[in-house]
């Protein structure tokens, strides 16, 4: 099936909506278990007004530099932020309490920091934990192996959230091919949530993106992460 963005942004939203319900269905999951992050890195407020209009409820953006305009001009808009991009330690400062959910805490180090900074703004921030599935050189991220050591130290840091894992798997022309990385990140997590990890959860698996999202969501992603399908060819 060809996912490609191919129609105006109104249009290109129902598609993606319905080849989540239908995928949800396909799984087993009630409706609206799944929920659509619109990547909009490179995309214009214009655009994503449109989207907006269009029932999108949650904005995903990868840069900081890039976000803060964008959420600025938004303001007053029912929409969640989510940051999905790698975040360097230095920046995080910035992001804490500015981003309802942060998709990619890599390190028990990076997490730290969010602790600290989110302390000093007096709030807690929900986190994702982006797993590195194959051990990628060129990919950050906790190893599946090295998750239930850190888990209780990650539950311990009072003004952090864990609500669940993220990953991306290798980069493939085939959806069907990403099948067994999603498999693999629902099967960790379902296993390390049978061990006692405190206020750690598990729920919320980030996984597929505009070529695999379907994929994804048979596989049980709570959320997809979709810009090309939804904005079309953005610019790098």
């Amino acid at each position: 099936m060809d996912l490609r963005a191919s129609g105006s942004i109104s249009e290109n939203i129902r598609f993606v909506f319905e080849q989540i319900r239908h995928a949800t269905q396909q799984s087993g999951r009630p409706e609206g278990s799944v929920h659509l992050v619109a990547a909009t890195k490179s995309v214009g407020l214009d655009q994503i007004r449109a989207g907006i209009a269009s029932g999108l409820t949650i904005l995903g953006e990868n840069r900081l530099q890039e976000a803060l305009p964008k959420i600025e001009g938004l303001r007053g808009q029912l929409i969640q932020w989510h940051f999905i991009g790698h975040l360097q330690r230095r920046k995080v400062r910035s992001v804490v309490g500015v981003f309802d959910l942060i998709h990619s805490v890599d390190s028990l180090e990076l997490a730290e920091e969010i602790d600290r900074r989110a302390q000093e703004a007096e709030l807690r921030q929900a986190v994702l934990l982006e797993v590195n599935l194959e051990g990628e050189a060129t990919k950050t991220g906790f190893r599946p192996d090295e998750l239930e050591g850190v888990l209780p130290r990650l539950g311990a840091l009072p003004h952090v959230v864990v609500k669940g894992l993220m990953a991306i798997p290798p980069p493939t022309s085939d959806p069907e091919q990403s099948r067994p990385y999603f498999r693999r990140l629902r099967e960790l997590a379902q296993r390390l949530s049978r061990l006692p990890i405190g206020t750690v959860s598990l729920k919320e698996l980030s996984m597929g993106m505009s070529n695999d999202y379907p994929v994804a969501v048979e596989e049980g992603a709570t959320m997809v992460r979709v810009g090309t399908a939804i904005f079309g060819a953005r610019r790098v």
